[in-house]
């Protein structure tokens, strides 16, 4: 399904979408991308019989020392069934400093720059995929990666996950959902 525009309006039938497929499919653990934990909430409620793994944003992402979702919140969707994960960005971390510093082109900032040529939300859907592997969420079997633009979900895919050690074993085996303009 392509969706007309991009943003968080998008959110809750990405998620549909993404729940029916992985069905259909036998899948039975998503990842899904969530800054504040609005997301998240939405996911666990409606992927009921999934692993949902909640990824965010590491603490100091955007002030020093703080993370970006409340520990309340974390708190919350783990006593809902979701795995919170907060890490740092697999598709940039250390190299979006250096780069920031020094100019120049990385190798993790190419690759990131390559997969938004189909969206940011399937750059996010990959990336938090990663995470979520880095952090022992995830069995390693085919999931669901759900990513978005800017707020909310507008990108779900079918992908064999990696550790990042091993990012190019990911296979993005289907896009279910995306923005057709982004």
């Amino acid at each position: 399904m392509w969706f007309d525009r991009p943003g968080r309006e998008n959110t809750d039938r990405t998620l549909e979408l993404a729940y029916e497929r992985g069905n259909v499919l036998g899948i039975d653990e998503v990842v899904v991308a969530s800054t504040n934990g609005t997301t998240g909430f939405k996911a666990v409620e409606i992927f009921k019989g999934f692993k949902v793994v909640v990824v965010t944003y590491h603490c100091g992402f955007k002030e020093p020392f703080k993370s970006v979702m409340p520990a309340e919140v974390k708190k919350d969707l783990t006593l809902k069934g979701a795995t919170v994960v907060a890490a740092t960005h697999a598709l940039s971390g250390v190299e979006r400093a250096i780069a920031n510093k020094h100019s120049g082109l990385y190798p993790a900032l190419l690759i990131a720059d390559t997969l938004r040529l189909l969206g940011q939300g399937v750059k996010v859907a990959v990336e938090v995929s990663i995470m979520a592997a880095d952090a022992g969420a995830l069995s390693g079997r085919d999931i669901i990666a759900i990513g978005g633009t800017g707020k909310g979900a507008d990108t779900a895919v079918v992908l064999k996950p990696a550790n990042q050690s091993d990012m190019f074993d990911i296979r993005i085996r289907e896009v279910i959902c995306k923005p057709w303009d982004f």
